[in-house]
């Protein structure tokens, strides 16, 4: 049995990793967070030493290394703050644990050398939710495009709305020094996959940036991608209504749509599975969608000559 640690309990993608957690067979010891409404640790485990401070974890830690092998953590899940996720994947790897850090492994791409040298350093591995890679659909997917004729071009638009309240723009999230903004934050999953799936980037180029909404283009070894992402509930192709679904998300190829919608409630789960059967998605294949969303994010907003989405056309509010 694996013994784990949480950082990050309080948060919105927190259930998630404690769900992955405990249908893998794992033991949750220690969680943190300095906010206290955790009470969504017994959902899955009733005996876990909950530390409202990161030093009182950090404490706790050093001293179940030293004790016996059943009681050391194994792996730290980290839910925290995007800013957060360098320092508490050092964390980790200083009391001896594998680290399995939300998306994205960090905002900036230089940091990820010195977290490999780290993971060598301390025999320690570093892996990340790359979910998308793990839904069966999407497999499917690139299976196809892989028997495909070499050199085939596709033409490709995605588009992502997932609307967010008032308090998204006064919470870390809204602040793109703390979270990378939408490009990093929102959109980094979906960079990833498009990247897995067509390969390298080159050419970008950045049509809108607002708080709330992005667009642009992407030039991948195989594709051409027009790109929108918005967290403004005015985007969504319907309306939105309090406790309703209010995601909206498409992926069209070629004309015909990449349907993915269903299918998410498990793939936390699969990706731990991979996880702790060694083959997670680590620092290396975290780097190509870490570099791409800091390429966006600091490109001068223009018109450019690349297509447009046709979402990116319409009028700032």
């Amino acid at each position: 049995m694996a013994n784990f640690a949480l950082i990050g309990s309080a948060g919105y993608i927190a259930p998630r990793h404690l769900k992955a957690i405990a249908g893998t067979g794992g033991r949750l010891l220690a969680a943190t967070d300095p906010h206290d409404s955790v009470g969504v640790l017994d959902r899955h485990f009733l005996d876990v030493k909950y530390f409202p401070e990161i030093e009182r974890f950090d404490r706790f830690m050093e001293k179940v290394r030293r004790g016996p092998e059943e009681g050391r953590v194994h792996y730290v899940s980290i839910c925290s703050p995007n800013y957060l996720h360098d320092a508490h994947i050092r964390l980790a790897l200083r009391v001896g644990a594998h680290a399995i850090c939300e998306k994205p492994l960090v905002i900036n791409p230089w940091n990820l050398d010195p977290l490999a040298r780290l993971e060598e350093e301390h025999g320690c591995r570093i892996s990340t939710i790359l979910q998308l890679r793990a839904h069966p659909e999407l497999i499917e997917v690139k299976r196809r495009l892989a028997e495909e004729t070499a050199g085939r071009r596709h033409e490709v638009q995605l588009t992502y709305v997932t609307g967010r309240g008032p308090w998204y723009h006064a919470s870390w999230k809204g602040n793109e020094e703390r979270s990378g903004g939408l490009a990093t934050n929102i959109g980094i999953h979906l960079f990833d996959l498009l990247l897995w799936l067509f390969g390298p980037a080159g050419r970008v180029e950045l049509h809108v940036k607002e708080p709330s909404r992005m667009a642009g283009f992407v030039e991948l070894e195989r594709a051409d991608v027009r790109w929108f992402l918005s967290v403004d509930v005015d985007d969504l192709p319907f309306e939105a209504k309090p406790g309703a679904s209010t995601t909206h998300r498409s992926i069209d190829v070629d004309g015909a749509e990449v349907e993915f919608s269903e299918g998410f409630a498990d793939l936390h789960t699969r990706v731990y599975e991979r996880i702790l059967e060694g083959k997670g998605f680590g620092v290396e294949d975290a780097r190509p969608s870490v570099e791409l969303a800091h390429r966006i994010r600091t490109s001068p907003p223009g018109r450019g000559s690349a297509p447009r989405h046709p979402l990116a056309e319409k009028e700032t509010r």
